[in-house]
């Protein structure tokens, strides 16, 4: 096996992972999106791994390290959208820019507070 067609799949499973983080607006296809990207990595580990002939098989020990990592990332990441959801009643991003508070009034700067003895 040509080590060419993984590496063209995983080429392709990066660029549909990339154009998925910069075109879409829904917190979860965000994190589908890389998760696509990881596994493009995965692919690519285990592919150079299999056609270098690495004795200690570096590659794929390294992959099962993405792929905890990716667990890792999923579970927290789905933990912060369950929350932003809860707060925000929405998943899209554009709607989440502004995480500030307008509501608070702004604190006043040490210029402007008064220094009179009463």
């Amino acid at each position: 096996m040509h080590i060419v067609y993984p590496a063209v799949v995983a080429a392709l499973l990066f660029s549909v992972g990339v154009y998925g983080v910069l075109a879409r607006r829904n917190a979860i296809l965000v994190l589908m999106s890389v998760e696509l990207m990881l596994n493009a990595v995965n692919l690519n580990l285990v592919a150079f791994d299999v056609w270098l002939g690495d004795a200690l098989r570096g590659g794929q020990v390294l992959t099962l390290f993405v792929i905890v990592i990716a667990a890792a990332e999923v579970g927290l990441g789905l933990a912060i959208v369950l929350l932003v959801f809860r707060n925000r009643q929405t998943v899209q991003i554009d709607a989440l820019r502004d995480l500030a508070d307008r509501d608070a009034e702004p604190a006043e700067r040490p210029e402007q507070v008064s220094t009179e003895i009463s």
